[in-house]
């Protein structure tokens, strides 16, 4: 029987992984550039789950690629994710170039990638040449600077009303405790862990600013989506034994999103 040549086999690597941001925005970090299989991705979600992705709006990030995709690319990928029903808003922050070929998009850059890709872009300052060292006098030695307070762990949120549809609770650089039914349609986000002591009904994203050891406790589980760290999950992905269930989340291997129900 002869062998099937790699190019005929099917191919199950995702090209566009999605994750939810700190304001529940959804990002699309492109790791190949297909546009045919990207809209088919996205669509797919679109269609599982409607009611959070449908007109969606959508970053863009092309930070996972080896070089940036020309403007043509880049606008059949906007008008195919389109298509797909999503709303592209914005590129991800990143080079120069990258912020360029959002002007050309007439696209809004992320800023929240700011940081990262300066840090990550910083080039080294050039080498003095040979007869400027030697004839510099010699470096004196830093003083030493004290070092910077650490500053203390914020006391978690509590929050003792509903949250309805439409509303948005979010906790920076702490936990977040919901007393209080949290309703369809309405989002709670936590940079921590989030406790909900009632029916979580709409999203809950713990670990939003990229923290992997974040939970989410939940006494009654209905959720459309929840997060942590970005990694989702959405209420279809979860085997119905657990719907109205008490459950925590969390991740295993920073990147694998378990489901337990709560002993």
């Amino acid at each position: 029987m002869a062998t099937p040549h790699p190019a005929d086999l099917p191919n199950y690597e995702q090209a566009g992984e999605l994750k939810f941001g700190q304001v529940g925005i959804a990002n699309l970090r492109i790791r190949t550039l297909d546009v045919a299989q990207l809209a088919a991705e996205m669509r797919e979600r679109v269609e599982r789950a409607p009611k959070l992705f449908a007109r969606a709006a959508l970053i863009l990030d092309f930070g996972g690629l080896m070089q940036l995709p020309d403007d043509a690319t880049a606008k059949a990928l906007v008008a195919a994710l389109e298509g797909a029903g999503v709303h592209p808003v914005a590129l991800a922050y990143g080079t120069p170039e990258n912020d360029a070929l959002a002007e050309r998009l007439g696209l809004p850059v992320l800023a929240k990638f700011r940081s990262q890709y300066e840090r990550a872009g910083e080039s080294p300052a050039a080498e003095p040449r040979a007869a400027e060292r030697a004839a510099a006098p010699p470096a004196r030695e830093p003083t030493p600077t004290p070092a910077a307070p650490v500053p203390e762990a914020e006391p978690g949120l509590v929050h003792a009303m509903p949250v309805r549809s439409g509303q948005q609770v979010f906790a920076a650089n702490r936990d977040l405790t919901v007393l209080a039914p949290i309703g369809a349609g309405a989002e709670v986000v936590a940079d921590g862990s989030i406790h909900v002591y009632g029916a979580l009904r709409g999203r809950a994203l713990a670990g939003a600013s990229g923290f992997t050891g974040a939970r989410i406790f939940c006494r009654e589980f209905h959720a459309e989506l929840v997060a942590i760290a970005g990694q989702y999950k959405v209420l279809d992905d979860v085997p119905k034994a657990l719907h109205g269930k008490a459950v925590q989340i969390w991740l295993d291997n920073n990147d694998i999103l378990q489901i337990q129900p709560l002993a």
